[in-house]
């Protein structure tokens, strides 16, 4: 089954705590993912903080059209204890 964000918040950084439907949740550093032509843009901390949930494609997206797949940010999810 297809992971699905179901809520995101920023916390620092290019870092990220995300909730997924299967209970799931903890926190993504994005930092090392931000290359390549639609990703440069999120290396400005203001534009990065702009995110927001898409609950059509369950995901995380920014206004010039990024996203990142949810199994891709479910893989890289850091469980917070």
């Amino acid at each position: 089954m297809i992971p699905k964000i179901t809520s995101a918040k920023y916390t620092e950084g290019y870092k990220l705590y995300l909730h997924f439907s299967d209970g799931s949740e903890g926190e993504v550093n994005l930092e090392p993912e931000l290359t390549g032509e639609i990703f440069e843009p999120l290396k400005d901390l203001s534009f990065f903080k702009m995110f927001s949930v898409n609950h059509e494609i369950h995901t995380i997206v920014w206004p010039n059209g990024a996203d990142f797949a949810p199994e891709f940010l479910r893989e890289k999810l850091k469980i917070m204890a």
